[in-house]
């Protein structure tokens, strides 16, 4: 072992770490500054101090700039760190998310606002709009789609009772592992535990290897995880973080059956996004009762040249056999080629109401 080589390299390394506190310092102070303008002009009050279109673009540009060897998704989940921090100082935000704690929709909320934002695990999607609605949280963070088991309908459900806009979305790889308590082996198992919507991403893998296992939904993967915990010869299917959570160890790891599988959840508030460059807009469209209803409503956005990249239809609340349609297409709102599409499809549809623009997931 070359012990002076090694030396050399390890003072490097104290003199780039004395370097970056340096910068993350002046960093940290520069945000304190912006806070200070706001308050001083009176901005605090109307221009929030999360800005998810200009956290997009830094993000982007830093991916876009990466040369290594950090891959691009590290630099980004430091980067989103730093950000927290530093938003921390100027204003702490509060975030509600679709609980328990150890779900997926914290992980995705931690990715999305760092370990410095306030967050709190709430029991229902329900909650989490009514908790953003009263003002006693921020932001709140909603599961809206899973790339294998198709939309949350009770997240789009929630959108035809409030004034709430979509502030950002944010799309999570979903690797699912088998945990168990200390000292249960695989062929033990009498019974697993999981939310309904995970016993189905890991069917073929579960008729593989465990067919004759009774497999028992629960509300969700974090309490599968606290019951494996506690019944003997039990199982659950969770993530890492669940497992960590409530003690369990990984029997076996990326058990989905899709190795793409994926979940899109969305960032809900009261204010309004500016572009990013990168943008989605998603609308809410309710329609006459008649033949070629839905075609009057898309024929705008073919001739404009607009890629449409969600269409779904959810009963109106309002009247027995008529709907209304989730439409998700990219591009801003504020962009005057898609205002004048939407004048358009406001002249076929009974109603149009913007859900918000907003930054597309970063990196996906």
């Amino acid at each position: 072992m070359d012990e002076k080589a090694l030396k050399g390299l390890r003072e490097q390394i104290d003199t780039i770490d004395r370097r970056l506190r340096a910068l993350l310092n002046e960093r940290a102070a520069c945000a304190i500054k912006v806070a200070d303008i706001k308050s001083a002009t009176g901005e605090a009050t109307t221009t929030p101090f999360y800005r998810p279109e200009r956290e997009a673009q830094i993000i982007e540009r830093l991916r876009s700039e990466n040369e290594g060897p950090l891959s691009d998704d590290s630099v980004e989940r430091l980067f989103r760190e730093v950000i927290s921090c530093c938003l921390s100082l100027e204003q702490p935000i509060k975030i509600a998310y679709l609980g328990p704690s150890g779900t997926y929709t914290e992980a995705a909320t931690i990715r999305q606002f760092g370990h410095f934002a306030k967050t709190s695990p709430l029991s229902s999607i329900d909650e989490v709009f009514r908790e953003v609605e009263s003002g006693s949280a921020h932001y709140g963070v909603v599961p809206v789609e899973n790339s294998t088991e198709g939309m949350v309908n009770h997240t789009l459900d929630c959108f035809m009772a409030t004034s709430l806009n979509i502030c950002g979305e944010v799309e999570l790889p979903i690797h699912h592992v088998l945990l168990a308590s200390a000292g249960t082996e695989q062929d033990e198992i009498d019974c697993v535990y999981s939310h309904e919507q995970s016993l189905a991403q890991c069917r073929r893998w579960l008729d593989t290897h465990l067919p004759n296992v009774e497999r028992r939904p629960v509300a969700s993967n974090a309490e599968a995880a606290k019951l494996a915990g506690e019944v003997e010869r039990s199982a659950a299917i969770a993530g890492e973080v669940a497992g960590d959570r409530y003690g369990l160890i990984v029997l076996q790891q990326n058990i989905e059956d899709l190795a793409d599988n994926t979940t899109r959840f969305l960032v809900i508030g009261d204010q309004d996004v500016g572009p990013s460059g990168n943008d989605k807009t998603s609308i809410l469209v309710s329609t006459r009762d008649e033949p070629g209803a839905l075609f009057k409503v898309l024929e705008p956005f073919h001739r404009g040249g607009i890629s449409l990249s969600r269409i779904e239809t959810r009963p109106a609340r309002s009247t027995n056999w008529s709907y209304v349609f989730f439409i998700d297409f990219d591009g801003h709102q504020s962009s005057g080629h898609i205002a004048a599409v939407l004048d358009e499809v406001r002249s076929v549809a009974l109603e149009v109401r913007s859900l918000g623009s907003y930054p597309q997931a970063v990196g996906r």
